[in-house]
């Protein structure tokens, strides 16, 4: 038997068929594939650059009315924005499509802007000033977020050990950064210096990182400008650190000065080791509560391959190099401070 073939009429029936899904998947895009929003302005949405495409969900539910976020998140994947986010900010208008706002996530506006951080800087309320005005925010909104927020908290910090946690360095940063956006980033770049080959030698002086830093800051304090004696004089700190029943006070000058807040003393003197404040050693045992300067990476670095010896003092050279005498009796140690004294009157 011969087959029918297919009538004139069943073409145009398919015809309108498919016409009237096409129409009704139209207007199914049209209605379920629309962001809205009530707010007639642009808005900025600032997206970090380890954001996960929830993050993107949440950052837009915040801001608007996405609606069906299936269809977003189907959208996303077939435009594979979804494995291809980029950190930035995005200005956006009401009445975004899924797929025109995709498009938009896919183009943030990444103005790149270099930001300092020093080593040196000493006082905690000097460093956030500085770096408010480095980042670009404004007076008072570091501050704000740290006093406001759970940041120190959730990374096991304190006001005091806050300048451990900046490593110094040039670091590029996006224009327009959140203040929780660029503490992110610094919290990146801390746990890539601390990698692991650090951390192991941080157990094996017995510190943590943070008290590396401490140590650190003081070591620094101590020798600015012949800085390959560094190593010899975090080891002979933690000569002292491990050896409470006869240093039972670490006695580290350049924290006397810290507490007095007088950097311009050139010789500690009786009354300023009186002098009550939780930084000065010679008051306060062990290490101080926090770095007394944001320390630089060599100095870091001297504490965590400090030299091993059995010195206990040290005192500074009476030939003007810009040395240490360094010696494990009190007897030598108030010898050599003679020797200085005499050096001293003699320039």
């Amino acid at each position: 038997m011969n087959k029918k073939k297919p009538t004139i009429g069943r073409y145009i029936l398919l015809l309108i068929f498919l016409l009237s899904l096409y129409s009704s998947w139209s207007l199914f895009i049209r209605e379920n594939f629309k962001v809205s929003s009530d707010s007639d302005t642009e808005r900025n949405i600032e997206i970090g650059d380890d954001s996960e495409i929830e993050d993107i969900i949440l950052i837009l539910k915040e801001i608007g009315d996405l609606k069906d976020v299936w269809s977003f998140k189907i959208m996303s994947k077939l435009k594979r924005y979804d494995s291809n986010i980029k950190g930035g900010i995005v200005t956006l208008k009401e009445g975004y499509t899924n797929n025109e706002l995709i498009n938009s996530l896919r183009r943030p506006e990444r103005r790149v802007i270099y930001i300092q951080i020093p080593e040196n800087v000493r006082l905690i309320e000097d460093m956030i000033v500085l770096l408010e005005d480095s980042a670009g925010f404004n007076r008072g909104e570091l501050q704000s977020f740290l006093d406001t927020s759970s940041f120190l908290e959730d990374n096991n910090l304190t006001i005091e050990t806050l300048p451990a946690f900046f490593i110094p360095n040039t670091y590029q940063i996006y224009d327009g950064l959140s203040v929780k956006l660029f503490l992110d980033r610094m919290k990146r770049e801390y746990d890539i210096f601390w990698d692991n080959s650090r951390l192991s030698l941080c157990d094996s002086v017995g510190l943590t990182p943070v008290e590396v830093s401490i140590l650190a800051s003081i070591v620094e304090e101590e020798q600015d400008k012949r800085i390959d004696e560094r190593p010899k004089i975090a080891g002979l700190y933690l000569n002292r650190l491990n050896n409470p029943l006869s240093f039972p006070y670490l006695q580290a000058d350049p924290t006397v000065k810290f507490a007095n807040k007088d950097f311009t003393i050139k010789q500690v003197l009786n009354k300023h080791l009186k002098f009550d404040n939780s930084y000065n050693t010679y008051k306060y045992k062990g290490l101080p509560p926090g770095p007394i300067c944001i320390p630089s990476i060599n100095a870091i670095d001297a504490v965590l391959n400090c030299e091993k010896h059995d010195y206990y003092f040290m005192c500074a050279g009476s030939n003007g190099d810009g040395y240490h005498k360094f010696t494990s009796s009190n007897k030598e140690h108030n010898k050599n401070k003679g020797k200085y004294k005499k050096y001293q009157g003699l320039n």
